[in-house]
């Protein structure tokens, strides 16, 4: 722990300088580390330094920029950028891999269009606690290293009735003070599709080349010498998207915000603005305030992956071939791909929730079969799956049911087709089914006591966030789901 330092290589701000702008962070007034990743930090061999992450201080060796990129955001084109973000440089921790360290909400940047470059308190913890329970569940994620208050307020809006989002444009807001933090994140790359989308749309064709070289050399080094290298790039990058997504419905997670600004290259979850996991199981689920339409509801994450993929490919079609339609034909091939394998990898998944080692033609209808009982009796997803792995269930509106029961009776002689103990089958059941997530109620409570300076309540949950698949009795309250009337969550973005 004594021996943390700084490692920076800056290979990104070797990019032509189009692709950002160097500016360091802007300056809090009285900064206060409110929680640090020790763990975290071993990996990536960083010391706790609160005036770093504040902004106050840049380290030896970093070189920090605000990335330039565009993305289609709700499927309308746009130019973007780091408008509150800074990335300081990449460290490279003590087995020679790289990370970027990312000051988010640490002041206006170039491209912040109007913005005030800063976060509140809520949203960077929000994003600490989801990103640290998405790596604790296994699926690909940036992750949070540290969160400072920085002595400031942030003016936001806020909607004053849930009731109201529906109404669109002119319904009643107010503006709030809120204390202001500053996240650290920690990331393979902030490589996204939208960086490829400004290169493409902005630059010239040499650039997109620079930054797919790029690309290639960080992220899918054993194809740097291949002819074909940016066919293999794309479908690398469409591979990875679809077991993430896969991963995210398994766990009944709902990103919120499924833009191509937001969709990392390296396959790694990114931007936790209003996401959250799914309490009731109800394929439409929309959490995201501004998504009145459900584009990027639960049951929407697939396609919409492979319609951001399909900008993608986009993208690269001069790398693909220096005719057009030859160009179109190979990216569509590519992007086709991607339904088949992330039904695959869904698949594989739902069997291992299931505890079925092998494959058998009737488990499709078997899994399509429980996911509608639970929909009809309004189950909860997370805590319906934990309960297949006890011999004994509660006495629910779904587990008293004859049609579960007969489901149940099927689901058994399934599990006796297999070569298997009821041992071995445990384990896979307990090891695919957490018994707890980050419960909406019970993360906007651990909010609720850090605005007012108590941080001990998203310390305790943080705590059990760590070991989903333990099964302990601590697990067992942060495991219920929430009261009928706080069904109606939504998020916000903070910004």
């Amino acid at each position: 722990m004594q021996n943390r330092k700084w490692n920076f290589d800056n290979s990104y701000a070797k990019l032509p300088d189009f692709f950002y702008t160097r500016q360091n962070p802007v300056p809090v007034r009285m900064s206060e580390l409110v929680i640090f990743n020790d763990e975290l930090a071993d990996f990536l061999n960083t010391p706790s330094q609160p005036e770093v992450f504040a902004g106050n201080a840049v380290p030896d060796g970093a070189k920090p920029l605000a990335q330039a990129y565009s993305g289609h955001q709700f499927g309308h084109f746009t130019m973007l950028g780091d408008g509150r973000a800074i990335l300081l440089g990449e460290q490279i921790n003590s087995s020679g891999e790289r990370f970027d360290i990312q000051l988010k909400g640490s002041g206006q940047t170039p491209y912040s269009r109007d913005g005030d470059g800063r976060a509140a308190l809520g949203p960077m913890l929000r994003e600490y606690i989801i990103s640290e329970a998405m790596h604790a569940l296994g699926i690909s994620t940036t992750r949070s290293l540290a969160v400072v208050t920085t002595g400031e307020t942030v003016k936001r809006e806020e909607i004053l009735s849930g009731e109201e989002i529906s109404l669109g444009a002119g319904v009643p807001r107010r503006e709030r003070l809120l204390p202001g933090a500053i996240l650290t994140r920690v990331a393979k790359s902030h490589i996204r599709v939208g960086t490829f989308e400004y290169a493409s749309r902005f630059g010239r064709l040499e650039y997109v080349r620079n930054l797919a070289d790029y690309t290639i050399t960080r992220h899918f080094p054993n194809i740097t010498e291949a002819d074909d290298k940016y066919l293999l790039m794309l479908r690398e990058v469409v591979k990875s998207q679809a077991y993430l997504i896969s991963k995210w419905q398994l766990a009944g997670f709902i990103h919120g915000v499924m833009n191509t600004d937001n969709m990392a290259v390296s396959g790694e979850t990114i931007d936790y603005g209003p996401c959250a996991f799914m309490d009731t199981y109800n394929p439409a689920t929309v959490f995201s305030s501004i998504d009145r339409h459900g584009r990027y509801s639960y049951q929407n994450q697939p396609q919409i992956a492979a319609w951001n993929l399909a900008r993608f490919a986009e993208t690269l079609f001069p790398l693909l071939h220096e005719d057009e339609n030859e160009a179109f034909r190979i990216g569509r091939e590519e992007i086709i791909k991607f339904q088949a394998l992330f039904e695959e990898n869904l698949l594989a998944g739902m069997r291992a929730k299931l505890g079925l080692f092998d494959h058998r033609t009737e488990d499709e209808s078997l899994i399509g079969e429980l996911l509608q009982l639970m929909r009809q009796y309004e189950a909860d997803y997370t805590n319906t799956f934990h309960a297949l792995t006890r011999s004994r269930k509660q006495d629910t509106k779904l587990f008293s049911s004859p049609a579960f029961k007969e489901w149940n009776k099927r689901w058994d002689n399934r599990l006796h087709t297999q070569v298997k103990t009821e041992k071995e089958v445990k384990m896979l059941l307990k090891s695919s089914n957490p018994a707890v997530i980050p419960r909406n109620h019970r993360v906007e409570e651990a909010l609720a006591a850090a605005e007012h300076g108590d941080f001990k309540v998203m310390a305790n949950l943080l705590k059990v966030l760590k070991n989903p698949y333990d099964y302990t009795c601590e697990q067992e309250a942060y495991a219920q789901a929430p009261s009928p009337n706080s069904c109606q969550y939504k998020t916000f973005c903070g910004t």
